[in-house]
C-alpha cells in the first residue's frame, strides 16, 4: 500500500498531535515528508522527536517556499497548524499548488478570507478537512444521538455556558491570541468549537447573531482599577510568581518550543495577562437565531474558578441536559496544568464539592428524568482524539452521527463568531447572509 505524503505547516505545540499520529498509529498509511516552519528551533524540536521514533526527518522549508515544497516533495495533503490569521492564505496556496488540506480550527478569522477559501475549493476541486475533535467526544456524540433520534422532538432553544478557568482561560491572554487581528478573538478561536457543536447537534444553520461583552478581567486597565500594582512584563523571571504568571522554565516542552526559540523571531509565549496590548474579550454573551427556528443563548467566561460547560437543549417533547466538569478548581501554585488539591473544605474535599465528570440527563414531558450512560474511551477527549485522527489519516467510514467536518462546517462555525465580532462593534444584530460569504448567502435562501 502506498502511503499518503504529508507536509506539516506550523511547528508549535499543536503540531505535536499530528507528529505523534504520523510517526505512531498511522505511520503505515501516512508519511511526513516535509515541514514548513520559519523558526529553526521549533522545527528542530519536532525533527528530533521524529528521529527518536526511528523515522527520517522531513525536509524543511520556509513559508515563501510552500508551493515548491508541495511540488518537489509530491505532497498529497498539507496539515496546517499555523497562527489563525495565516490559515486562509496557506489553505488557498496549498489548494492551488495541488494538495488537499487538513486544518486546525478555526478555518480562518474573517469573512473575506472565508470567501477566498470557498472560491479556492470550487476552483481547484481539492478538499479541506476541519479537525473538530469535540464532535468525537463520547458525551457530545451521545447528545447528538438523543437529538437525532427525536427523543426531545423539534429543537426550540439551546442554553450553552462555557467556563474557561484561570489556568486555561488565562493562557489565551499570554500569547498571540490576545490580539484580535491574530485570532479573531475568543468568539472565533475558541468558540468556533462550541458553535460547530450546536450546528452539528441541531443540524441547523446560524442566521442572525447579537453579541455583548468586553475585556472585564484581564488587561492593564482592569489591573489598575483593582489596584494590582506594577507587574513583570512576562512570567519567566527570577523571584516570586503569582498564580497568573507562566514561567516557561518550569515546562520542558514549552521551554524547548518557545523560550529557546525567542532569539529567532522575538515571540514571547509568557506575557503578563494584566499587561498592555490585549484586544480580545474575556466575557461574552450571544443570542443566535437558526434556520430551523431554534435560538441559542451562549456565554463564555475566561476567568472562572473551574472549567467545564453546561448545555441544555429544549424541544417540543422535552429537554436534554449535559453537565461537564473538566477541572473542579484551580488552586494557587498548581501552574499551567493544575490538578485538584484534596485539602479539606468544611470537612469535605474540594473534589467532592465539584467533582470532575459528566452527566447527561434526558427528561421528556410528564416523565421522570433519565440519566443516559456515556461510554468514554482512552485518550484525549474521552477517546475522541483517536477517533478523529483515524478519520483524518485512514478516512471516515460509515458514521450515522456525521462527525467528519468539511470546510463548509468550518465556515458555518466561524460565521457566528465573525458576526458576533461585528455585532460587538456596531451594537446591532448581524445576519450571517450579509457577511459576504457565498455559502452563507445560499444557506439563507
Amino acid at each position: 500500500m502506498s502511503r499518503t505524503r504529508y507536509a506539516l505547516v506550523g511547528a508549535g505545540s499543536r503540531a505535536q498531535m499530528y507528529v505523534s499520529a504520523l510517526t505512531g498509529p498511522h505511520a503505515d498509511r501516512a508519511a511526513l515528508v516535509a515541514m514548513c516552519e520559519p523558526n529553526p528551533t521549533r522545527a528542530q524540536v519536532h525533527a528530533d522527536a521524529i528521529a527518536e521514533r526511528g523515522f527520517a526527518p522531513p525536509s524543511r522549508w520556509q513559508p515563501d517556499q510552500l508551493e515548491d515544497m508541495i511540488r518537489t516533495e509530491r505532497v498529497d495533503r498539507v496539515v496546517i497548524c499555523a497562527r489563525d490569521d495565516l490559515h486562509a492564505e496557506l489553505i488557498v496556496r496549498s489548494l492551488d499548488a495541488g494538495a488537499d488540506v487538513v486544518v486546525e480550527k478555526p478555518l480562518t478569522i474573517d469573512a473575506p478570507s472565508a470567501a477566498a477559501i470557498e472560491a479556492a475549493v470550487e476552483r481547484t476541486g481539492h478538499d479541506v478537512v476541519l479537525t473538530f475533535n469535540y464532535r468525537y467526544s463520547p458525551r457530545n456524540s451521545a447528545l447528538r444521538h438523543i437529538i437525532q433520534d427525536g427523543l426531545i422532538g423539534q429543537v426550540t432553544s439551546i442554553d450553552f455556558s462555557w467556563m474557561l478557568d484561570t489556568s486555561h482561560g488565562a493562557d489565551y491572554f499570554r500569547r498571540w491570541h490576545r490580539e484580535k487581528k491574530n485570532s479573531g478573538g475568543l468568539l472565533v478561536h475558541k468558540s468556533s468549537h462550541h458553535f460547530d457543536l450546536v450546528n452539528w447537534w441541531i443540524r441547523q444553520t446560524p442566521r442572525r447573531v447579537f453579541a455583548s461583552g468586553g475585556l472585564r478581567f484581564y488587561g492593564a486597565d482592569n489591573a489598575a482599577a483593582r489596584g494590582l500594582g506594577d507587574r513583570p512584563a512576562r512570567g519567566t523571571h527570577d523571584g516570586d510568581h503569582d498564580p497568573f504568571e507562566l514561567d516557561l522554565r518550569h515546562d520542558p516542552s514549552l521551554s524547548a518550543l518557545y523560550l529557546d526559540a525567542e532569539q529567532h523571531d522575538g515571540y514571547l509565549r509568557d506575557l503578563d495577562v494584566f499587561g498592555d496590548g490585549i484586544t480580545i474579550e474575556d466575557n461574552l454573551a450571544l443570542v443566535v437565531d437558526y434556520s430551523g427556528g431554534a435560538t441559542l443563548s451562549y456565554s463564555l467566561n475566561a476567568h472562572a474558578p473551574w472549567e467545564g460547560y453546561r448545555v441544555a437543549v429544549n424541544g417540543t417533547l422535552g429537554r436534554v441536559e449535559l453537565d461537564v466538569v473538566e477541572r473542579g478548581a484551580v488552586l494557587e501554585g498548581e501552574g499551567l496544568h493544575p490538578v485538584l488539591d484534596p485539602s479539606a473544605v468544611d470537612g469535605r474535599t474540594a473534589a467532592s464539592l465539584r467533582p470532575e465528570g459528566e452527566r447527561l440527563l434526558l427528561q421528556r414531558h410528564w416523565e421522570e428524568p433519565l440519566e443516559i450512560p456515556i461510554d468514554a474511551g482512552a485518550g484525549g477527549h474521552g477517546g475522541g482524539d483517536a477517533l478523529l485522527l483515524a478519520d483524518v489519516f485512514v478516512g471516515p467510514g460509515e458514521d450515522p452521527l456525521g462527525r467528519p467536518a468539511t470546510w463548509r462546517d468550518g465556515i458555518r462555525s466561524i460565521a457566528v463568531g465573525i458576526a458576533g465580532n461585528r455585532s460587538l462593534e456596531t451594537g446591532l444584530p448581524v445576519r450571517t447572509a450579509d457577511l459576504g460569504i457565498p455559502l452563507l448567502a445560499r444557506d439563507d435562501a
